[in-house]
């Protein structure tokens, strides 16, 4: 077996078990998309603070991951109780998040003091700029599957989602292959084309369309969703491969074999989260 094969058949299984995760976390229940999502976000910010580290620049790890856990803790205590009542309990350590969240952002610029590094500004910077990146838009991922089912919770729902952004991927792949001439952004990502982009984001809403059929939801909904996932999603896969040429490395981990990191694998959803957020938002106030 050749390098070629060898590569593929490392890629292949490594994307069915990946597959089965995300699966299994879907359809076991809330808890396990919560803790999913959770695994995500931690992994996808220590290797945004590697990337940082290998362009010169020292974020303060601790901090940054401890503050993104809060928010997301804090998110994933109001989405395991929505639609119910939050006792005193859940109150209470809501609060206490609340308040540490208060004191952690001084709380890193005077850590630089001690710090000794040439580039404190830039530090403190990049430490939050992954919890904004990375934690925030995850953070949101966890009501997007109540928004779209109307305060319940449907697991197919949050796989369709998952789906919408792997069909785009794919197509957009497939077509850029085979009919690619007209190059989006050469100085970032030279194979990307816009026919793949089209590709991508038509195969994507049809994708959309789909799954609100089998669903029996909103096919108008849906269709939208899809069109502003694919959108998103294509920015947030050009927006790591801007932070990966910058620190200058192929892929943002290994813990994929044949995929990279887990900012590879999940670049698209933590951009596109955000604005599918909003958009259910406002087409659900219509």
């Amino acid at each position: 077996m050749n390098d070629k094969m060898k590569n593929l058949t490392v890629r292949t299984l490594s994307g069915i078990v990946f597959l089965l995760i995300v699966v299994g976390a879907a359809l076991w229940a809330k808890v396990g998309f919560g803790i999913l999502l959770g695994l995500v976000m931690v992994g996808s910010i220590v290797e945004f603070y590697q990337l940082c580290r290998a362009k010169g620049y020292a974020p303060l790890r601790g901090i940054g991951v401890g503050t993104a856990v809060a928010i997301f803790g804090l998110s994933l205590i109001v989405f395991m109780n929505y639609g119910a009542e939050v006792d005193a309990q859940m109150g209470r350590l809501a609060l206490g998040i609340l308040l540490f969240l208060l004191l952690i952002v001084p709380t890193a610029f005077v850590c630089e003091l001690w710090h000794n590094s040439p580039t404190p500004i830039a530090n403190v910077a990049t430490t939050f700029a992954g919890v904004i990146y990375i934690a925030l838009p995850l953070s949101l991922m966890l009501f997007i599957p109540l928004l779209i089912g109307n305060g319940e919770w449907k697991p197919w729902t949050a796989l369709c989602y998952f789906a919408i952004i792997w069909v785009n991927d794919i197509f957009a792949y497939l077509v850029g292959v085979g009919v690619g001439r007209r190059r989006m952004c050469k100085r970032i990502s030279p194979k990307k084309s816009w026919e793949g982009f089209f590709g991508g984001v038509v195969a994507a809403i049809g994708a959309g369309i789909l799954c609100g059929h089998l669903l029996g939801e909103n096919l108008l909904l849906w269709g939208g969703l899809a069109a502003v996932v694919a959108v998103t999603g294509v920015a947030g896969d050009f927006v790591e491969s801007l932070f990966k040429r910058a620190a200058g490395v192929k892929d943002s981990g290994n813990i994929m074999p044949g995929h990279g990191g887990v900012l590879d694998r999940f670049d698209a959803l933590i951009i596109s989260a955000p604005y599918a957020f909003a958009y259910l938002l406002i087409v659900g106030n219509l």
